[in-house]
């Protein structure tokens, strides 16, 4: 098999592995899978940014792709961590923002755009956040702070029900 191939077929294994967290999204949906590199001898090179500095799935995370690739023939597995450019939303892709809805927590936001933003000075205000259960805007964030430092806690005012927002970064 070529590095190119291997490469490939490498980073489709380690885009696999689950999320520990939020276990329906894998690393590739989450957009923290940044690079893979198979050498001529089957060692692997993957790097990975987490969502934040401070994840404490980071371990898990190794240890999975590190297992993955092994089980599937590759040799040697090193997966490094690189924090800039830092982790945003904007790397989580369209098709994890859909499995976390479907999953009952809120996407991020849409990706932002790219280059300089205007600046508002005026009190912020959150967007709405959408319920992922009955699609109504008609919501209020209950805890900045959810069950992970990447979740907001939110109840819907139209079907009652808590649900957790993925905070866009």
């Amino acid at each position: 098999m070529s590095a190119g191939v291997a490469t490939e077929t490498a980073r489709g294994l380690a885009g696999q592995v689950a999320d520990p967290e939020i276990p329906v999204l894998t690393i590739e949906d989450l957009g923290i899978l940044r690079d893979v590199v198979v050498d001529d001898d089957g060692n692997v090179e993957v790097t990975v940014t987490p969502t934040y500095s401070g994840c404490p799935a980071v371990d898990v995370i190794r240890d999975e792709v590190t297992r993955t690739l092994r089980e599937h023939g590759y040799g040697e597995v090193r997966v490094r961590t690189v924090l800039a450019p830092a982790w945003t939303t904007d790397w989580m892709s369209t098709e994890g923002r859909a499995k976390l809805a479907a999953y009952g927590i809120a996407p991020p936001g849409q990706p932002g755009r790219a280059g300089p933003v205007p600046v508002q000075l005026t009190t912020w205000r959150p967007e709405p956040v959408a319920c992922p259960r009955c699609g109504s805007a008609d919501t209020r964030e209950v805890s900045r702070f959810g069950s992970t430092a990447c979740k907001s806690h939110h109840t819907c005012r139209a079907c009652l029900e808590p649900f957790d927002h993925f905070k866009t970064l």
